[in-house]
């Protein structure tokens, strides 16, 4: 092979003679330090003095910008609680209109009655997509009236109707930025990274130091977490517009304002719909979570009841933002789809153009009357209420009690011959120096020396950070659940690619498991095996199962037919054009597959920790207990470290592969 068909990087090992050879070299090199521990000890474990003392910085810093930072005419702790001052004026409007009233000229307003609400959440779906989707919207609804769970559910809702427009206009706006300059999109887009990767519970630190325990915080918490979504989508739907459609605006004379809200926003919208999805999704998985600093809803009866070890209530409440999720994303997603259709300019009356608001309008006000005149409409009795919590916790009662031997010995088994041997192989036997230069020289060789530079540089953070033991516990806890999920998920892809009644019935599971509260995932785990690392390990493997099936279902089906049709004329059966012609041409999207099913691992660690890992999550759960920003920033930040490292070196290795099968545009 020439050598301006290889990679930059093996072009340049190649000038200093440095070929296959050097990874094996850096391997032995790894295996003598290990030998000779003693005489290397500095390579072993990190020294203590070579630490730099960046959680002091950190906590230092925000102490002096509570405290002492002044800007005149206010301080820096007045700003921000300003800023939820202003917040709070929404949310408190939406959690007035949807579950606790008002309170006006002494007069008390109910909220939207629960009937009607229902019933225009119904009429919403069905003119969205129909009959199918109202019936499934209303029984979502019902649910939550049945079982008990309206008053909750509301509050919930309320900080999702806040949350997502300002993540969604927050997106849009800096996503317009990045799609006019250049500049500005690679200023952003490394911030994007960071906090797409950056566990939340560190950032929960600042921002409750920043704007105090209340609901503004966990709202602020949600719309950071959420935005990233929508700023990539917008700058990739801006890009999708086709070029005809941009220099008919020129042709109009349009100018750049015009051009952007005009002509340019409009024709993504079916893109920027699914950003809006995408926002509502991720504010939705944080309902768990901004509970714990101060948010109410669901999401605090979740977290409440798993204190309490109340798992069926738990359960109950969990399948209710599981509903929420499923419902909103469908219907979501159907609005997405009518988006594409063209735009019609339509010359009818006012009320005309605006009967569905009118009919909504009349829905509501027809609920208030009906809810004063009958108390029924107005809250669902509790008279009428079920509950299947207790039947939930008598059949785990029977199933830690009669099934308590084989499940222990069976987790004892796993955690000794497997488990246990590959922590203490990562944390005591593997120094540190040899990872550093082994997955930097994977870098130099998949991507050349700046992703080289990158990967050595993340990973000396963590080193000098004084966190590369817990570090490396992450990797096991996560390496393992990667294994595995790809174990089980990519078969199941294959299968669901294959037979379509196994697609069929993979795609209801698999919606539940990506709507369910990341907490969820834990229940059934505590319930079986208490806590600790397998039950950890199983938490992470169920939540990112989900995308080694999708991707390589996806990959399959994504290969051209031609290349297929050309397998069977060739006379392969079909285990051979599936090992040896599909799979390898969707091995580019399976890689990518694997890739997302680590960075789901990645952040469960944080919720994890609640079971008594001690990994990265650990520290950072530790830190949100103790207020301590230092702490909490930097241990997320190893986490950010080790998501971009796997990032990108699996993205690299992605594209080589596609380079080399010629898919590379």
């Amino acid at each position: 092979m020439s050598d301006l068909a290889l990679p930059a990087g093996q072009r340049t090992l190649r000038r200093f003679g440095i070929g296959e050879g050097g990874a094996l070299l850096i391997l032995l090199l790894a295996l003598l330090v290990s030998l000779y521990r003693e005489q290397f000890a500095w390579a072993m474990s990190y020294p203590e003095a070579w630490v730099a003392p960046l959680k002091a910085w950190v906590s230092g810093l925000m102490k002096w910008l509570i405290n002492d930072f002044d800007l005149g005419l206010f301080t820096f702790k007045d700003l921000t609680r300003g800023v939820s001052w202003l917040i709070e004026w929404p949310l408190l409007f939406a959690q007035g209109l949807l579950a606790k009233g008002f309170q006006l000229f002494g007069m008390t307003l109910p909220p939207i009655p629960w009937p009607a609400l229902t019933l225009l959440a119904t009429l919403l779906a069905w003119r969205v997509n129909g009959w199918r989707l109202a019936l499934l919207v209303c029984c979502a609804m019902l649910y939550l009236a049945l079982f008990g769970r309206w008053a909750a559910a509301m509050m919930t809702i309320a900080a999702i109707v806040v949350a997502v427009p300002l993540g969604v206009i927050g997106g849009l706006l800096l996503g317009i930025g990045a799609y006019r300059s250049r500049r500005f999109e690679q200023a952003i887009m490394p911030l994007l990274d960071f906090m797409q990767t950056v566990p939340v519970f560190a950032y929960l630190v600042p921002i409750l130091f920043l704007f105090g325990f209340n609901p503004v915080s966990a709202l602020i918490a949600t719309v950071i977490f959420a935005m990233p979504p929508m700023v990539r989508l917008t700058l990739l739907a801006l890009r999708q517009v086709p070029a005809e459609i941009v220099e008919f605006g020129r042709m109009a004379g349009c100018t750049r304002r015009q051009m952007t809200w005009k002509v340019m926003v409009p024709a993504a919208r079916s893109g920027l719909m699914v950003g809006v999805n995408q926002v509502i999704m991720q504010s939705l998985n944080m309902v768990i979570i901004a509970a714990m600093i101060g948010a109410g809803g669901l999401g605090y009866e979740v977290l409440s009841a798993m204190r309490a070890l109340k798992l069926g209530n738990a359960i109950e409440a969990s399948v209710a933002i599981a509903l929420i999720a499923i419902a909103v994303d469908r219907v979501s997603q159907a609005a997405a789809l009518r988006g594409r259709a063209p735009l019609r300019v339509r010359h009818d009356g006012w009320a005309r153009r605006h009967r569905a608001w009118l009919a909504a309008a009349a829905v509501l006000a027809a609920g208030w009357i009906l809810g004063q005149l009958w108390p029924a409409l107005q809250s669902y009795p509790k008279d009428w209420q079920v509950t299947v919590a207790p039947a939930i916790d008598r059949g785990i009662s029977y199933i830690t009690k009669e099934w308590f031997d084989a499940l222990n010995g069976a987790k004892n088994a796993l955690l000794l011959n497997f488990m246990v041997p590959a922590k203490r192989f990562l944390t005591d036997d593997v120094p540190w120096v040899g990872v550093i230069a082994l997955l930097a020289f994977a870098g130099w060789r998949l991507g050349g020396w700046r992703l080289a530079a990158l990967v050595a540089g993340l990973l000396l953070f963590i080193a000098v950070t004084d966190n590369w033991v817990p570090a490396m516990v992450s990797v096991y806890l996560c390496g393992l659940g990667v294994v595995v999920a790809c174990l089980i998920g990519v078969p199941l892809g294959v299968a669901a690619a294959k037979v379509r009644w196994v697609d069929r019935i993979l795609q209801p599971v698999i919606d539940v498991l990506q709507t369910m509260p990341v907490f969820a995932y834990l229940i059934p785990a505590i319930m079986l095996f208490q806590n600790g690392d397998f039950t950890a390990l199983l938490a992470i493997i169920a939540y990112s199962i989900v995308a080694p099936i999708r991707y390589t279902a996806h990959g399959l089906k994504q290969v051209p037919p031609a290349l297929v049709e050309a397998a069977i004329t060739s006379g392969c059966t079909p285990r051979q054009r599936l090992f040896k012609v599909e799979l390898p041409l969707a091995l580019p999207e399976i890689l990518l597959g694997i890739n997302q099913t680590i960075m789901m691992g990645l952040s469960m660690l944080v919720i994890t920790a609640l079971v008594g890992t001690r990994d990265l999550g650990q520290e950072v759960y530790a830190a949100l207990a103790k207020a301590d920003v230092g702490r909490g920033f930097v241990a997320g930040t190893g986490v950010a470290c080790i998501a971009i490292v796997t990032d990108r070196l699996m993205q690299a290795w992605a594209r080589e592969k596609k380079r080399r099968m010629g898919l590379a545009s």
